[in-house]
Formats: structure tokens, sequence, C-alpha cells
């Protein structure tokens, strides 16, 4: 399907038109186009974004391909309406070396049904006690531009320093998973009252915060980008708000998941809410959904941590850390910040789409939908009624939050390079 006419499909929420797509790209834009032999789409009623970015995935591939490989985890993707994705670098072996980096790029070249973009680790084997090989994996056909050492903390102030100092030489980034790790020692879900009561250790909002303010001034001291991973308090919120009124480089993303939902649900005990950081308190939700209406959150991010059954069907103190969210992200947004009046669907395009791309250095992903503009096309139905949330999906693995919650909406097609990937919500 070389090219394809989408009818009718309302730009960042506007007033419909028609979209041609064609050689890889948007080759035209207006009422009552007409193209001889290309497919046509009647997207009556949908709205056009430009394909969604991730800046947050775990793939698992290479060493847990029982939770995901990056074939299905960018199935998942195109279902969610991402066309690309960051694979994260907490994988076995570790994503540190140029030769893992490329590994996963290739898979993706190979399997994916959306771009895939490497992490690379800060620091050996996630170990924090020495770089890894940061310039090695920027010069290698993988092209690395952001490094992360998430699911542990780069806690070592030096060591977060000389990280900084290193990707500046080619404009990179570092993503820090902020969490002082003393202060969370045996920590088992947000430190509050609810944790005294369920007997849980408490994991104090101070412990990301004290790393977000830390960071923010290395990052304004050397001069170098930091970009703060799944934001989950209001604290770190007014942290970030501070960081950028005073000009300083750095970006922040929130998870679909500390949009919507709150500590409470871990009165049962269910390890499906067990994730890091961990779901906080409804004050903490409503700060995040207004950090990321006003600008101070830059990106939604899904943070998609695929877990095997065995892994979260299990006690609470044993249970992984994780949940899945690239099928359900778009919707949460609908739900969190549309309904809500928080953001527009152009509001929506720059979070999950525009800036993502801009901070991953992403060059052929987030561009406006205009004539010559890569064809990176999601089609999204918000007036599909709400559904009851399955566990089944695309991805390998079942530990959503969402099952048997009503969301709203339904990515209806989803374009990578001007071919589809997924057509009336099925895989193309």
């Amino acid at each position: 399907m070389k090219r394809c006419l989408v009818r009718g499909a309302a730009p960042l929420g506007g007033e419909p038109t028609d979209l041609l797509l064609a050689d890889g790209r948007i080759v035209e834009i207006g009422a009552g186009l007409s193209a001889a032999g290309a497919h046509v789409i009647d997207a009556t009623g949908l709205i056009a974004l430009p394909g969604l970015v991730d800046l947050h995935t775990h793939l698992r591939e290479p060493g847990r391909e029982d939770a995901e490989t990056v074939q299905s985890g960018t199935r998942a993707a195109a279902l969610g309406g991402f066309t690309a994705v960051h694979a994260m670098a907490n994988t076995s072996p570790v994503a540190d070396t140029a030769g893992v980096v490329e590994q996963v790029w290739r898979l993706g070249l190979e399997h994916g049904h959306a771009d895939v973009r490497p992490v690379g680790a800060v620091t050996v084997a996630l170990a924090g006690e020495r770089l890894a090989e940061l310039g090695a994996m920027a010069e290698c056909p993988a092209a690395v531009r952001v490094f992360s050492d998430d699911g542990k903390c780069v806690s070592d102030a030096m060591l977060m320093r000389r990280a900084l100092e290193y990707v500046k030489a080619f404009d990179g980034v570092i993503a820090q998973h902020a969490q002082e790790p003393r202060l969370t020692e045996g920590a088992q879900m947000n430190e509050g009252e609810m944790s005294a009561l369920l007997g849980l250790g408490g994991w104090p909002a101070v412990a990301e915060e004290a790393i977000i303010a830390r960071d923010c001034l290395l990052a304004a001291h050397v001069g170098s980008r930091l970009h703060v991973c799944h934001v989950s308090t209001a604290g770190s919120v007014e942290l970030i708000r501070w960081a950028k009124a005073k000009g300083y480089p750095v970006t922040a993303e929130v998870t679909p998941h500390h949009l919507i939902l709150t500590e409470d649900l871990v009165a049962g005990y269910d390890p499906i809410y067990k994730v890091n950081p961990p779901l906080r308190t409804a004050a903490d939700v409503e700060a995040l959904r207004a950090g990321l209406a006003d600008g101070t959150i830059d990106a939604v991010a899904t943070d998609h941590a695929p877990h095997p059954q065995e892994d979260k069907d299990c006690e609470w103190a044993a249970a992984a850390m994780g949940m899945t969210g690239l099928e359900t992200a778009l919707s949460v947004v609908q739900a969190t910040m549309v309904e809500t009046g928080l953001l527009d669907w152009a509001g929506v395009a720059d979070r999950m789409s525009v800036r993502p791309a801009r901070i991953g250095r992403l060059t052929g992903h987030g561009h406006p939908l205009t004539p010559g503009a890569p064809g990176h096309l999601t089609l999204y139905d918000p007036a599909a009624p709400a559904e009851a949330v399955t566990s089944a999906g695309a991805s390998k693995s079942r530990n959503t939050p969402f099952a048997g919650m009503e969301l709203p909406g339904r990515v209806v097609a989803t374009f990578l390079r001007g071919i589809p990937t997924v057509l009336d919500g099925k895989l193309a």
C-alpha cells in the first residue's frame, strides 16, 4: 500500500480535510483530494495527530524475551498510536556498549512496527560505579543520544556530573531515574498514612525531589541537558518549574498511570499496582496534571514495563515493579487531560509527539502535519464509547493496571512512513 488517501480527518481536532500519503511522506493536504489507485480510508470523525513518540519503553530484548520482544513491544506501540519508541537500557546484557545498542537498533529495523531508538546506559551494568561507552554508543549506527540507568538512579553526584559533561560534546541528554537509594531502602509504596496503615515500607517524596534538585543544579553548572524520568510528586513539579524559570536545560516526563491512579489502590495488596516510582496521592496527581498542562512537564512517556505473569502473580513484597502502558496511553490522556479541559488536541500532539521527538533528537518524528512532512500519522476516534480495558493485547505481558477500567477513545489507524501499521484498530 504505497499510496493512501485519508478522507475527512481533523488535524489536531480542527477542520476536517483530506491527507494524501505517498513515498513515505504527506504529499498533499486539502479538501476533496483525489488520487488514482490510492487506498482510501474514511476518517470522518477522526482526529489526525502526528505519530506519537514514547521516550520511555522497556522492550526487554535481549535477555527477557519471556516478558517482551522488540517485535511484540512495537506492535503494542503501533496499536497505541506510536510510531517511535525509545528502548531503555536495562536489558540482559545491559545496553551499555555499542554492540548491544546496535543489536536493539537492528532488531527494530527488522521487526519493528515503530522506529526503535535505543537508550544507552549511563554506567557499566547500571552499577553506578563507572561511565559506560557513551561516545562509542553515540558514534555507532544506532546514534544513541539519550542515556539512562532507568530502574536505578545515578546517585553519585560526581559520576552524574561527568556524564553530563561527556554527552554535551554530541548534544546528548542524561535521563535520570530520580531515586535517592538510601532513602528508599526497603520501600514498597508511597510514604504516608496509607503506608503506615498497610504496614508497607514508605517511599518518601523527598527521595525523588532531592535528586531532581541536585541534578538541575548540576545541569545548569555544566550547561548540559538533563531529562527527568517519570516525575511523580507535586514537589518535583515545583522544582522543575523553578529550574525552567531559571533557564536551566531541564525537561521532564510523566507517565499515564501517574496521571490517573493513586496510592489508595494499594490497599488491596494487588501487585499490579506496584510500580517505581510508586503511585502517589490525589494531590500529587492534580499537580502532575497541572504541570503537564502548563508545559512544566514536557512529555507523556509510558514507562511501559512488561513482566511475565509469575513476576506479578505473587505476594506484594516479592513482586516486580512496573506496568504496561503503550496501548492505553492516549485514552488515559484523553480522560485526564482533554476531557478535563486541561489540554486540547494540539496540546496532546505537543506533549506526545513534538516535544518527545525533540528531547530524544528524533529528527524524522514530531513534525507538524504539513505537505512534505514524514508520513507518521495517528488517526484517533475520541468519540468511541468508553470500554473496559482487557489485559489481552499485543504485548507479551498482561500487567496492565487499567484492566476492567473504562477508558474513552480508540486508535483507529497508525502510519509509519506512510505505510499503515494499524488499520481499523488492528495490526495491518
